[in-house]
């Protein structure tokens, strides 16, 4: 309800007269129209139609203390629809500005101790990075390494027994293939009765040159006699007690002898020139012979392929009845307690590696278990120079790569042992690069061999036992047996 209606109904009530209509104007010039928003009354009319319908007779001062009471009033009236917002506003904004010292206090010690933590997380990386990573080159393109021996037949024959399967342990010296040996038992046996044919001759020629030695006296003693008859005859031909023929006879038989004796001596220095300096066991025949019988005893011994070292069996490509030949791959023996890793390092960081640093190591095989080895040694070479096409960088067709060098890893043996591994299990490498006063290159030589094997050893001893008693069992006693004398005679 406007003002000008409750001053009318007031004067109504209270029997005042009306305000003149030039008071209204008066105030309205003044004041202006101060109903909220053009509100309506109860009948639907403006306000302002009332206040023009009904004007107001009231004294000037009454009626500006009523117009600030309305004034207020109607300050009131927004604020109750409308400005209880405000309101409510205004005692938030209080309400913060009250609670901000404290608010902002402890944003800023929440962001102190926020930017506290991240500045003592980067000087602490900082300081492991120093201390801790830029001594370290680490990789995961690494892989573990190790001997893998192929076995394979050295003769022809027929596989009739497979002694082991894969997976397996082999131990050095086991027999793991078995050919047919009949073939070889023949060669044996021919090669036994060579070895024996050629012992007996070497006797023979020993004997023959001893023949010839015993020739030279009697052939000597027919030429002495030869010449002693010439001698005497020849100056009797002067006295002419003999006959010239008689003479000239016996001066030809003195010749022939001397032929004879120097004939004699020649067959014996030929038949020495075969025999001396030599035993039956070094008689070039001999040793020709004993050396095809050890060939035939070894390929005899090689109807059974053994194992030359420890370790398990792997890669079997041989069945039974399969025919075979020599140098053809049956099966891989690859031992497990001597394995290696070759860790490929980009050429970036090759710098500060160097023999003898500690390296530690881990598998997915297990995610758990830390090796330990040192580096023994880089590779002369990159993967991509001994690879079976190597790149040819000097065409135009030339890109840049990073270069990865194998460097080579050995594994604590007894790790090996608590923690077996495979060829070509994944590791990650991580060498300690601390120490850099050690070499690049290797500058010591071997002193033992790297691998070696005495199972063919023995089948060669025992060759050589065997060919010694066959020469034993053809020798026999050359020395003259003196002639019993006869009784009576």
């Amino acid at each position: 309800m406007t003002i000008e209606n409750d001053d009318q109904r007031e004067g109504a009530e209270g029997g005042l007269t009306p305000q003149p209509y030039k008071y209204r104007y008066k105030y309205l010039h003044k004041y202006g129209d101060e109903s909220p928003h053009g509100e309506r009354d109860d009948d639907g009319r403006h306000d302002g139609d009332d206040d023009e319908k009904k004007p107001q007779d009231k004294p000037d001062g009454k009626d500006d203390e009523k117009k600030d009471a309305d004034k207020k009033d109607g300050d009131k009236d927004k604020d109750g629809k409308d400005g209880k917002d405000k309101d409510g506003k205004d005692k938030d904004d209080k309400d913060k500005k009250d609670e901000d010292p404290k608010a902002k206090r402890k944003k800023v010690i929440i962001l102190s101790i926020i930017a506290a933590v991240f500045i003592l997380a980067g000087l602490a990386w900082l300081l492991l990075y120093i201390f801790v990573l830029s001594q370290r080159e680490t990789t995961d393109d690494a892989y573990v390494k190790g001997d893998m021996v192929t076995i394979s037949s050295r003769i022809a024959g027929t596989v009739v027994e497979v002694g082991v399967e894969e997976t397996e342990r082999v131990h050095q010296g086991q027999v793991l293939i078995r050919l047919d040996p009949v073939d070889a038992k023949v060669a044996l046996m021919n090669a036994e009765g060579q070895l024996a044919q050629a012992v007996r001759e070497a006797q023979a020629r020993m004997q023959q040159a001893n023949q010839a030695d015993a020739a030279i006296p009697q052939r000597r003693a027919q030429y002495e006699q030869a010449r002693d008859d010439y001698n005497r005859r020849h100056p009797l031909l002067e006295r002419r007690a003999v006959s010239a023929e008689e003479v000239d006879t016996g001066k030809r038989q003195m010749q022939q002898a001397k032929a004879a004796l120097d004939a004699a001596e020649r067959e014996a220095a030929a038949a020495h020139a075969q025999v001396d300096g030599t035993t039956i066991e070094n008689y070039p025949a001999v040793i020709q012979a004993r050396s095809q019988f050890r060939n035939a005893w070894v390929n005899n011994g090689r109807n059974a392929i053994v194992s030359p070292i420890e370790g398990y069996a792997a890669r079997r490509q041989v069945q039974v009845g399969q025919r075979i030949q020599p140098g053809q791959d049956l099966l891989t023996v690859v031992p497990l307690a001597d394995l290696w890793v070759d860790a490929n390092f980009k050429e970036t960081q090759l710098e500060h590696i160097r023999i003898g640093q500690p390296v530690k190591l881990t598998t997915d095989m297990y995610s758990d278990v830390e090796y330990h080895g040192k580096v023994v040694g880089l590779n002369a070479g990159t993967g991509s120079a001994f690879s079976l096409l190597p790149a040819e960088n000097a065409t135009g067709n030339w890109i840049k790569v990073v270069q990865r060098l194998p460097v080579r890893v050995a594994i604590d043996a007894e790790d090996l042992r608590k923690h077996p591994l495979r060829i070509g299990l994944s590791t990650d490498v991580n060498v300690d690069t601390h120490d850099r006063d050690g070499r690049v290159l290797s500058d010591t030589i071997r002193s033992k061999p790297l691998a070696s094997t005495n199972v063919y050893e023995e089948e060669m001893g025992e060759a050589d036992q065997r060919a010694e008693q066959i020469i034993r069992e053809n020798t026999v006693d050359t020395t003259p047996k003196p002639v019993p004398a006869k009784r009576g005679g």
